[in-house]
């Protein structure tokens, strides 16, 4: 039977684009791990994908995953298969446009191959005490002095 693990994760970005940070709890049987990062100039939706990557670029054997956002964006590309279908679309979500972030979403992507994740949505700044927790670790990460620039921000063709 594989390990269960939960992961907690946010994202915060102070302006949008702005300085960026994300937060991550894991959870197995009781023994939690925070993480944190963030970049000088990003935005909000790169970082809730980029703490879902963190957190799960974190395990080191086979696990079954229940991840928990309060992104939208992240919850519902997922579970409703939209992010698969932009990749097989070569990253297009429709005819006319482009998907963002596809260099973060390919990495989820890839990870999710590996960890059978159910990704659940939880309403953000209502109570919840890991999300709360991994919003603040995001905020303060996002204020962090000297932060590194975000490889993949602004995208290569950010001027067409």
């Amino acid at each position: 039977m594989a390990t269960e693990v939960t992961i907690h994760t946010d994202g915060a970005c102070l302006g949008n684009p702005g300085p960026g940070g994300y937060g991550v709890i894991l959870d197995h049987r009781g023994r939690r791990k925070e993480l944190s990062g963030g970049y000088s100039l990003t935005t909000n939706n790169r970082m809730e994908l980029l703490a879902a990557i963190v957190g799960l670029e974190t395990l080191t054997r086979p696990c079954q995953v229940t991840l928990y956002s309060d992104s939208r964006y992240v919850v519902d590309a997922v579970s409703k298969g939209w992010a698969a279908k932009w990749r097989d679309n070569g990253w297009m979500r429709n005819k006319r446009e482009a998907a963002v972030n596809p260099d973060l979403w390919a990495r989820l992507l890839d990870l999710l191959e590996r960890y059978p994740t159910d990704f659940r949505w939880v309403r953000g700044h209502s109570g919840n005490p890991e999300n709360e927790r991994c919003d603040q670790l995001a905020s303060t990460a996002a204020r962090e002095a000297r932060l590194p620039p975000d490889p993949g921000y602004p995208p290569a063709d950010w001027r067409r």
